[in-house]
């Protein structure tokens, strides 16, 4: 191991860690492009929560509306749209 994976030892998840050194082994073009994935995730996941946290009652209107519009069945399975 690395001392670069040494850094992470004990505070981090045993897959994480895992999905790491996996990473480690990647060009560095690749572990730039692994990580933009990532960062972009994570600033994903905070602007929901903000949302929810600051907007609740907008929040419950859109998932209001998204129940509804399932109940009328206009709606579609996430694979059927994305062709899997």
């Amino acid at each position: 191991m690395s001392p670069a994976s040494l850094r992470y030892a004990g505070t981090v998840t045993g897959l994480l860690e895992k999905a790491l050194r996996r990473v480690e082994a990647l060009s560095n073009e690749e572990q730039d492009a692994i990580a933009a994935q990532i960062l972009e995730s994570l600033d994903d996941e905070e602007i929901w929560e903000r949302s929810f946290r600051e907007h609740p009652e907008q929040m419950r209107a859109l998932a209001n509306e998204a129940r509804e519009e399932h109940r009328r069945k206009e709606t579609r399975p996430l694979d059927e749209l994305l062709g899997e």
